[in-house]
């Protein structure tokens, strides 16, 4: 019979990820020794992602290198952390045959609990089991706050940890740093990440204060940051992430398509990249780029909690710009059957109601164009109307206006949308991008823009207001990466966030959302999580930490 490494491990369910098959019945006879009483398997990262995308694992031990797959364990996990689908109370631990420091280190800085060095002894890994279990259970208060978002309460566990450098306080300075940056408590953030860049020469703690400069506004200094970052740890995928965020902030399109290239390149398996890249390739008029990113997250991510069904929207314009019906028609079906499994959705409702635009052009059929076109621009002044809506509607109305279909009031409604949205230089400059396929409303973009700009400059009867836009308007544009519209609460077709979230954004935050929405890393992660509750959780690059508390 079995030991019992701890008293409730026969009800544990573990999950083992390796290519080898003579891994994995190792891995699997470890923990059955361990007294583990379930163990699935897994050969491929891809299928890996897809299990515990729909089942709750108590231990992962996956393997780093997949043999023919351009996925690694780490992009696994760095996947399944941004899109916050694991659980607090998973253990991960990386098992790897990389010997290279600089490998081992960014798969441990990644969220996991622990990692493993081959060749490795079933000791070594009841050691690691034990360690993470631990760590879980003297953090268990901070977690158990974050689950049940209360934040503030976490935030302050975290600092208290750190003050009395109490058992894992480098750790607990982590999460609370993160907490604060969710909470837009950004000097109580930076002087943790301070601290633990001071302690230990961290990559995440680096990219920690990147992110807080980017939260305040501060471009410039952000920027350097990120390029000392990068210099040090080129191969550091989250350091691009936030370098993008920063360059389209400053307009910088250019740089941020090739900064997203970079980080696509680096994990060339990461969904949410993936669709950052096309996203924004799209918006450049980068069609075959685009194509080509979109295409491929599509049939790397369809079936993924992680996929955004914006990629297919994008796609819809795309192929009606090629008019390659065939492949058009491939991906409104695909956003049908989204709006069929989720039809209480409005946001995927809108999405298709966009490529019923599309399909009317497509299909000659006007009468669907026309009818569908007013259907959104009824909507322009809703409170669920955001940043991605009129961009999509602002490029469906490009084309539309480009065919002999007449709609006397195109141009008003590209007005309303652009006075609504176009609050910051890099707002516009998406908008009159997406507005592109017609130069008339790329200039009314503009000249709403340019309103809005010199509507500002006279407002001298509230300093302190003016004073605090580029702040409020940082943490409007947070990015995340994800990086995407599926992270804001973990799957495809989300509702707006939590109720707390809008409570703190006056109605104008709302309504004023900037470019970086449309790469879909909107408030820099995602507001969902697969946990035990399946209440939403907190925004997850903003908390980039990892989503799981005592085991």
């Amino acid at each position: 019979m079995a030991r019992q490494l701890y008293p409730d491990i026969g009800d544990c369910r573990a999950l083992v990820i390796d290519g080898n098959m003579t891994s994995r019945s190792i891995l699997a006879g470890m923990l059955r020794d361990m007294g583990v009483g379930h163990v699935a398997y897994a050969s491929r990262a891809v299928d890996a992602r897809r299990l515990l995308e729909g089942r709750t694992f108590d231990v992962v031990l996956c393997d780093y290198h997949f043999d023919h797959s351009a996925m690694s364990g780490q992009d696994l996990l760095d996947d399944l952390r941004r899109s916050n689908l694991l659980p607090y109370a998973t253990v991960f631990v990386m098992v790897t045959g990389e010997a290279s420091y600089t490998k081992v280190a960014e798969a441990a800085e990644a969220a996991l609990d622990s990692y493993l060095l081959k060749p490795h002894t079933a000791a070594a890994l009841e050691q690691r089991v034990l360690q993470a279990r631990h760590r879980k259970k003297v953090l268990g208060p901070i977690f158990e706050a974050i689950a049940g978002e209360d934040f503030a309460t976490a935030a302050q566990l975290c600092q208290e940890r750190f003050e009395q450098r109490g058992e894992y306080w480098l750790y607990a300075a982590r999460v609370g740093a993160e907490l604060y940056v969710r909470l837009n408590e950004l000097e109580k953030a930076r002087s943790l990440y301070e601290a633990v860049r001071e302690a230990r020469a961290a990559p995440w703690a680096k990219l920690g204060i990147a992110r807080v400069e980017l939260e305040s506004g501060q471009l410039q200094q952000a920027t350097r940051t990120l390029e000392s970052l990068i210099g040090e740890q080129p191969t550091y995928a989250d350091a691009y992430d936030v370098m993008g965020r920063v360059q389209v902030e400053q307009g910088d399109m250019a740089a941020a398509l090739e900064t997203y290239r970079t980080a696509t390149e680096l994990t060339p398996a990461s969904v949410s990249r993936l669709q950052k890249q096309g996203m924004l390739a799209f918006y450049m008029g980068r069609a075959e780029e685009a194509t080509d990113a979109l295409e491929r997250t599509v049939r790397i991510g369809l079936s993924s909690k992680m996929f955004d069904c914006q990629s297919l929207v994008l796609l819809t314009f795309l192929h009606t710009d090629k008019r390659d019906t065939k492949a058009f028609a491939r991906a409104i079906g695909h956003l049908e059957r989204a709006v069929e499994k989720r039809p209480d959705s409005a946001r995927l409702r809108r999405l298709l109601e966009t490529a019923r635009i599309l399909q009317g052009l497509v299909e000659r059929q006007t009468g669907v164009a026309v009818n569908a076109t007013r259907v959104l621009a009824r909507q322009i002044r809703d409170e669920d109307f955001d940043f991605e809506a009129a961009a999509n509607l602002i490029a469906a109305l490009a084309r539309v206006t480009g065919t002999e279909i007449e709609l006397p009031d195109g141009d008003a409604w590209i007005t309303d949308v652009a006075k609504r949205f176009c609050a910051s230089k890099a707002s516009a400059d998406m908008l009159a991008l997406a507005a592109a396929p017609h130069p008339p409303f790329e200039a009314l973009v503009r000249a709403a823009h340019r309103d809005h700009h010199l509507g500002r400059e006279g407002d001298d009867a509230q300093p302190e207001r003016r004073a605090g836009d580029h702040r409020a308007h940082a943490a409007r544009t947070r990015l995340a990466d994800a990086e995407c519209q599926a992270a804001r609460d973990g799957r495809a077709g989300a509702e707006p966030a939590p109720r707390q979230d809008r409570r703190q954004r006056r109605p104008a935050d709302r309504d004023q959302r900037p470019a970086p929405a449309l790469l879909h890393t909107r408030h820099a992660g995602g507001a969902g999580h697969r946990g035990r509750t399946q209440r939403r959780r907190p925004h997850a690059e903003a908390l980039n930490i990892p989503r799981r508390t005592g085991a």
